[in-house]
């Protein structure tokens, strides 16, 4: 049990939030959010989706989902709603777009904000959404869908302590690795942004070496076999690489997700007079990638670019 503190000085008591049935929606069930929602569905939720691509939200009816034909129709449905979509554009557009949530949003309300995006932006819906009545907890995800549909991805969370303690039910269904960052929304952003630019800084690293291995005539899958249990081994090195050795480019996480990520990490970092120096080079590196036609392949594409040939 937890006490009827109020949230936000907003007259919604925790006491209230927490009398929440078992019922979400997520709006953008692509590789993220379809993983969560099968998460989800798979333990007894009631699960409502919204996807402008109708063919991920089949796929979901089918496991029990209930398929809502816009935002506003999701949010009036729901108890709590997750937003899943790829940045702040779409999340301007959903949020507060035409038959947006925003039309059908109720007092004390809670969305869970998970796309990457930058601090600034997050703050400015997050003061926006409580401008209206709701909660909103920045969450930012991180490993994957396969991670995501068994709940072993990684959620880095910010949000006010009553807000945080009144979702713990959801939160703990999304994932076994929550990490509760900050009362202060905007930083769970933040983390993700220094989380992403390390990712993309060590695929980029991982994908450069290998191609020298190429060039020196080694054995790649043995090398990387080293590089796997030895000073250089990084999770996202072998999830991308060992496919990238099979020639293996259909998208899990797009070129463009960590050109992006890199792009807003860079930007957070020379907001606060900061200059990652690797992580500009891999935000180049990636924007490469983009521009050489790789964008709608999987970020494992980026080894493409130092001369891969053929598996070896």
């Amino acid at each position: 049990w937890i006490g009827n503190f109020d949230v936000g000085g907003q007259g919604q008591t925790v006491g209230a939030i927490m009398s929440q049935a078992n019922t979400i929606g997520i709006i953008g069930v692509g590789n993220m959010g379809g993983g969560m929602a099968r998460r989800l569905l798979g333990l007894g939720w009631h699960v409502h989706v919204r996807d402008i691509d109708a063919s991920k939200t089949e796929a979901l009816r089918t496991l029990g989902a209930t398929v809502q034909d816009s935002p506003a129709a999701l949010t009036a449905a729901v108890d709590r709603l997750i937003v899943c979509v790829i940045d702040s554009p779409q999340v301007e557009s959903v949020l507060f777009g035409e038959q947006g949530v925003k039309s059908a949003l109720r007092q004390g309300q809670t969305v869970v904000m998970c796309p990457t995006l930058s601090p600034e932006d997050v703050e400015s819906f997050g003061q926006r959404l409580q401008s209206l009545g709701a909660h909103m907890i920045d969450a930012p995800m991180s490993g994957g869908p396969q991670r995501a549909a068994e709940g072993t991805m990684s959620l880095m969370v910010a949000a006010p302590a009553p807000v945080y303690q009144a979702n713990q039910d959801l939160l703990a269904a999304l994932s076994g690795l929550v990490f509760n960052v900050s009362e202060r929304v905007g930083d769970g952003a933040r983390t993700k942004l220094v989380n992403n630019l390390l990712a993309g800084i060590n695929l980029v690293g991982a994908a450069q070496v290998l191609a020298m291995a190429q060039r020196m005539g080694l054995n790649l899958s043995k090398t990387l076999d080293v590089m796997e249990r030895s000073s250089g081994q990084s999770w996202i090195s072998s999830d991308r690489l060992r496919r990238a050795l099979v020639n293996d480019y259909a998208p899990r996480a797009h070129v463009t997700l960590l050109e992006k990520d890199t792009r807003l990490a860079v930007a957070a970092g020379d907001a606060v007079g900061f200059t990652p120096e690797l992580g500009r080079l891999a935000a180049a590196v990636f924007a490469q990638a983009h521009a050489a036609g790789l964008a709608e392949e999987d970020d494992a594409s980026v080894f493409k670019l130092y001369g891969q040939s053929s598996a070896s």
